[in-house]
């Protein structure tokens, strides 16, 4: 092994392929798939990079322990096993395979839809155990049915394809699915509920955040078709599993095929009990073709990173030279805190994002700082999408894109104003760097607010009216939440009014029911950065 290589640790059963790769490269490499707590940390200690795919859990403790290490690949698309913010607080790069098994997934999910139709896997046990139940499987036909998908970025328009190969008619919920797009697809662009009442069957395909965790839960299926079958390849956590165990013992939901649990390994679950119930162990990439795939592009993406400092796929930070990304953090964690704002506040179809840039920052390079926003205003209901690829999925959608710079004079040094038009609303928030590099909120729909942006943040639109601070007040502090900072503006006396609220922890549903039932309020929306 060359000592003065780079060390790359390959923490999970990967393609063998990715070594040979790597050492053709000139780097230094050892596997030993498998390990935990301390004998990981032993083993990442004098690494530089870290290839793994789901298995191992990159946590802070795992970072803490790896000095040296300087990129972390995922094999595969979701990073939900990587502590992303500890990774980004180390300056050390995540890359993931966007894209590498779209269709592996995608085919996947097609093969639960045909099984839950059929019931192959009871009925396959049935027959194998000496019985012949012929009418107990009694199945569906597909033809003619109605294909309802949650998210419809690169896996879940493959699966609509697909569903329309089989001659299924095909609805999509997806905010960020242009009109146009959904014609170019063949498909009906619907909102949730529509897609609720009106499907057959529901596939999910979006990544699991804020705004999609439990998406699927007992007042979504309240709304569903009696007999409605439901396919998750997406990830655990966006299916209520007891509420969907529910349904299905009274009868409203005919069956469901599930390769993601809110625990796994699932090892335990009690949704195993239900014939009704398909459970594969997370199969969704697992093909010859896509584990080749991602394995040889991650480790490409590594040993360009490592032995050049090029950077591609990465989700926390732009390609950039590492003069350029120094001069730049400060603006581009700016723009980050206003696509992110913007992104969790979006609820329908974008159609436009316009960056201004003025003052100080308008003399920089603002490319990477618009692929910065709009990753991050993309972000919320988007799987995989990062500074590399968010234009290019942008352009997908028929989101316009544009960039401004004003050689003008403004009121602070350096100002940038992100523009967001919907198929509702335009809305736009804008931002400054307070004391050099300190990010700071400035402007939100035209009205003036100053707000630095902490970990959990209430957003609330109201009239000025009188006591509502102290209504406010009073409900967070019966709930017991701490208030960290407290932000106001509106646009005239008696006129629109916004609060921005730092608190100490999320708050949970039932104090945010509350908040929202307040008289005057309009709008309360948690946020998190």
């Amino acid at each position: 092994m060359n000592r003065s290589a780079p060390k790359v640790f390959i923490a999970d059963k990967v393609s063998p392929m990715a070594a040979e790769l790597l050492r053709e490269r000139g780097l230094a490499v050892e596997l030993e798939p498998g390990l935990t707590g301390a004998a990981l940390a032993a083993k990442v200690a004098e690494a530089e990079g870290l290839i793994v795919r789901s298995a191992t859990k990159v946590t802070e403790d795992v970072i803490a322990a790896a000095p040296r290490l300087r990129v972390v690949g995922r094999a595969g698309i979701g990073v939900d096993n990587v502590d992303l913010p500890a990774a980004t607080a180390r300056g050390i790069v995540v890359m993931n395979t966007p894209g590498g098994n779209s269709i592996t997934t995608a085919e996947h999910a097609i093969a639960l839809l045909l099984a839950v139709a059929r019931q192959i896997p009871a009925a396959d046990r049935s027959t194998r155990s000496g019985l012949w139940e012929k009418s107990r499987f009694m199945g569906v036909e597909l033809t003619g049915k109605v294909l309802g998908v949650i998210g419809c970025g690169n896996i879940g328009a493959i699966v609509a394809n697909r569903g329309l190969g089989l001659k299924m008619r095909v609805l999509a919920y997806d905010p960020f699915l242009s009109p146009e797009r959904a014609r170019d697809l063949a498909i009906e662009k619907v909102e949730l509920d529509a897609l609720l009442q009106r499907a057959d069957f529901i596939t999910l395909h979006v990544p699991l955040t804020e705004q999609t965790r439990n998406i699927i839960d007992a007042a979504a299926l309240a709304k569903c078709k009696t007999g409605v079958r439901i396919i998750n390849c997406a990830r655990g956590g966006l299916i209520v599993e007891p509420d969907l165990e529910a349904a299905i013992a009274e009868g409203k939901v005919a069956g469901a095929a599930l390769d993601v649990f809110e625990e796994e390994p699932a090892r335990e679950n009690s949704l195993f009990a239900l014939d009704q119930v398909i459970a594969t162990p997370h199969l969704g990439a697992s093909t010859t073709e896509a584990q080749e795939k991602v394995a040889v592009q991650i480790a490409e993406q590594m040993a360009d990173y490592l032995l050049t400092g090029a950077i591609s796929n990465a989700l926390n930070m732009p390609s950039l030279t590492a003069e350029e990304a120094a001069r730049l953090e400060p603006y581009m964690a700016l723009a980050g805190q206003l696509g992110s704002f913007a992104g969790q506040m979006t609820q329908t179809g974008l159609e436009a994002v316009t960056l201004e840039y003025e003052g100080q920052v308008a003399g920089l390079s603002c490319r990477p700082l618009t692929q910065v926003a709009l990753a991050a205003l993309l972000r919320p209901m988007l799987d995989s999408v990062n500074m590399v690829n968010a234009p290019v999925i942008a352009r997908e959608r028929d989101i316009e894109v544009s960039e401004v710079t004003h050689d003008r004079d403004c009121d602070y040094q350096t100002l940038i104003r992100l523009t967001v038009r919907t198929e509702r609303q335009t809305r736009s928030v804008a931002g400054t760097l307070f004391g050099g590099n300190k990010p700071r909120l400035v402007e939100i729909k035209g009205i003036s607010v100053e707000a630095d942006l902490g970990p959990h943040m209430l957003y609330i639109t109201n009239e000025d009216k009188p006591g509502l601070i102290g209504a406010l007040g009073s409900v967070l502090g019966d709930a017991g939440v701490n208030i960290a900072t407290f932000h106001l503006g509106r646009a005239a006396r008696g006129a629109d009014a916004i609060a921005l609220i730092e608190i100490d922890e999320p708050l949970a549903p039932e104090v945010l029911e509350q908040v929202r039932g307040l008289a005057h309020i309009r709008q309360a929306v948690p946020l998190s950065f």
